[in-house]
């Protein structure tokens, strides 16, 4: 599995399931300023917060924005529901499971977390102002108790007025590892002991 941060909590994750390839694409929202791809081409996009303000899509994706339960491309995608103008997403793949937590700002309720407890992969918006405050974000991983933490929705070209990276990990107490642009994930090299902190460069 391959996973990549474009800013904001667009995240592009390339899977591969019975020698068959799909690109799903979550929420690809155009960005008021900085660099970002003006279209894509997945199989699968994903949209937390409605498709207003949605980049360009080519080739006809299978587009979900709505809740509900999928199986698409050998994928099993949950779209959860959390507020109004937010929906979490949890998928299945390659024996993985990721979750997305979308747009969120404020903290998960008890059947939320049920839904979505012990990810292998957690995507997490930590750069508070329009998402989760800091202490919010690592409140609810320790309750979550992901295998492997990778930030999201925090200060870079197309988020200016979010919180720096730094102060979350500081707030989290964990040693980070740069992964560069994109990290490769295989169910066999999920940490079985501790929980990773893996910091991504925006693509």
């Amino acid at each position: 599995m391959h996973i990549e941060w474009l800013g904001q909590t667009c995240v592009k994750i390339q899977t591969k399931n019975a020698d068959k390839d799909a690109l799903v694409l979550i929420n690809g929202y155009r960005p008021k300023a900085g660099n970002f791809p003006r279209s894509f081409t997945p199989q699968i996009a994903l949209y937390s917060s409605g498709t207003a303000n949605a980049t360009t899509l080519s080739q006809n994706p299978f587009v979900i924005d709505t809740l509900g339960e999928f199986e698409l491309e050998n994928i099993v995608i949950y779209s959860l529901p959390n507020e109004e103008k937010n929906n979490i997403f949890k998928l299945a793949s390659e024996g993985m499971t990721v979750v997305h937590l979308g747009n969120l700002n404020k903290k998960l309720d008890n059947s939320e977390l049920e839904k979505i407890m012990s990810p292998d992969i957690l995507l997490i918006p930590v750069g508070n102002k329009n998402y989760l405050p800091i202490k919010d974000a690592v409140e609810s991983i320790n309750l979550l108790e992901p295998r492997i933490i990778i930030p999201i929705g925090y200060k870079c070209d197309t988020e200016q007025e979010a919180e720096p990276l730094s102060k979350f990990i500081a707030e989290m107490g964990l040693k980070s590892e740069n992964a560069g642009s994109k990290i490769i994930i295989k169910q066999k090299d999920l940490p079985q002991e501790e929980t990773k902190l893996i910091v991504l460069d925006k693509s």
